[in-house]
């Protein structure tokens, strides 16, 4: 999942580079307004590619990992039905 995660982002982040990069150095020659869009999709792409990222998949388990105060892990286990009195 981790894999799919990371090449989804830097696939997009790719994407973003080329798009402003190929804006600037000849589309802007063709039509000003044509790199101006371009460098506004890329300017949207890296907070999209962050969120793909950092997205959690429904077999992270994150939820269950314990805090590190006993105390609190107890009573979350209680709560879960995990442990018994």
């Amino acid at each position: 999942m981790y894999a799919r995660r990371r090449r989804g982002y830097f696939l997009m982040m790719g994407v973003c580079i080329v798009l402003f990069v190929s804006a600037w150095s000849f589309v802007r020659l063709w039509s000003m307004p044509a790199a101006v869009a371009m460098c506004v999709v890329a300017m949207v792409i890296p907070p999209v590619a962050a969120m793909v990222a950092n997205r959690r998949g429904p077999e992270d388990r994150w939820w269950d990992d314990p805090s590190g105060d006993p105390q609190s892990d107890e009573w979350w286990d209680e709560l879960d039905g995990k442990k018994r009195r």
